[in-house]
């Protein structure tokens, strides 16, 4: 019996690292990017036992996957459909970066069979954008969605990203009127994440721990601005049509990004590329980041077997990041134990604290609870 498989196809390169950044990301050239290419062929069809699987999802991810030429983009989909069995109607998405698209480039990655593009905007303000290092304009990413939209392209998304440096509510108001009056299918809208080694965290870090104490900040927006943008995003989205079905992400009925739910709903999923992680039958592995280990086909780096407590963990961290909760019934067919068995004192506490909200089929976090999830999720893995 096949079982179903998402497939993540990492692809590292980058015209220029965003200040914000701290995924694996790097600029390369054009040669170095067709090897790097050709040793992920290598490493999916090294990939054991691929006729137990059934590829449900693909997605290009990275980095800025649109860098790569067209044809080694297709390339790499035509050797996961040589490799595997891929399902007819499989998602198969692409991260884009403004500018680093057009017509032509884009009707080569629906004729290869891709058929969700996801542009990463994150914000409409050009002052916004050059702060954050992006290597766009506005224009530019319309003059891309605009293309994306010409050669057939159904099923988009649009990144946007909130609490920048300067940005007001009413700045982030525009961006997310800008977007919606173009009716893309999804909507990511994720907060500013100020991460150690960015160049962000040099300059913002100080006025982070300002705010994070409930003091006057001078460089990013205050808590209130942050939380007027956080019920903005909530109640212009769902004017607008768009149902919450994650934390930060939205979507038109039917346009759930299926990709990303295999993660939170814990499927099997399999990773190729630099740094690259994958999750199958309880083994979580990550691939190497030495981009010179990789290159001599050097693929692994670590590999971990989840024991039942750190599955179950899992189980409640992922799945709750998802608007429907969880399914106790799901819990005990997995793990042949009550999620109250294990979870209870901390369910009666989150239900007290009016954190997470009780349900014939299981549990969800409550509107305040997706306001806090961070501590929420985390009362799990204590």
């Amino acid at each position: 019996m096949e079982k179903t498989l998402g497939i993540y196809l990492h692809i590292p390169f980058c015209r220029k690292k965003c200040r914000y950044c701290d995924f694996l990301s790097f600029y390369a050239e054009t040669e170095t990017q067709k090897r790097y290419i050709e040793r992920m062929a290598e490493e999916i069809r090294r990939f054991p036992n691929k006729e137990k699987w059934k590829v449900k999802t693909v997605f290009f991810g990275g980095g800025t996957p649109s860098l790569v030429e067209a044809d080694q983009t297709a390339y790499l989909l035509e050797t996961i459909r040589q490799e595997f069995n891929v399902e007819k109607e499989a998602e198969v998405s692409i991260e884009c970066n403004p500018g680093t698209v057009d017509g032509e480039k884009l009707a080569s990655y629906k004729d290869s069979g891709i058929n969700r593009i996801s542009f990463g905007l994150q914000s409409a303000k050009e002052t916004e954008l050059k702060l954050l290092g992006r290597i766009h304009t506005y224009q530019t990413f319309l003059e891309s969605y605009q293309a994306a939209r010409k050669c057939g392209f159904q099923n988009i998304n649009v990144d946007l990203m909130s609490g920048l440096p300067g940005q007001t509510a009413q700045s982030f108001l525009e961006t997310l009127e800008c977007v919606v009056a173009l009716n893309p299918e999804h909507i990511s809208a994720y907060s500013l994440m100020i991460e150690p080694g960015t160049p962000f965290y040099n300059l913002y870090a100080k006025d982070l721990k300002l705010r994070e104490a409930g003091k006057e900040c001078f460089l990013l927006p205050s808590e209130e601005e942050e939380r007027q943008m956080y019920h903005d995003t909530k109640s212009i989205l769902k004017k607008s049509g768009y149902f919450r079905y994650e934390i930060s992400n939205y979507a038109k009925d039917g346009y759930e990004c299926r990709h990303n739910m295999t993660y939170w709903e814990r499927k099997d999923y399999a990773g190729f590329g630099l740094g690259a992680a994958a999750c199958i039958e309880n083994v979580r592995s990550k691939n190497t980041e030495d981009l010179q280990a990789y290159m001599q086909g050097n693929f692994k780096k670590e590999e971990e077997k989840l024991d039942i407590r750190a599955q179950m963990e899992e189980f409640l961290f992922l799945g709750l990041r998802m608007i429907k909760g969880v399914c106790s019934e799901e819990f005990f067919k997995q793990f042949g134990v009550s999620l109250e068995s294990v979870y209870g004192t901390v369910l009666e506490k989150l239900i007290k604290e009016e954190l997470l909200e009780q349900e014939k089929s299981g549990y969800r976090l409550s509107d305040f609870g997706i306001d806090v999830s961070n501590y929420v999720l985390a009362q799990f893995l204590q």
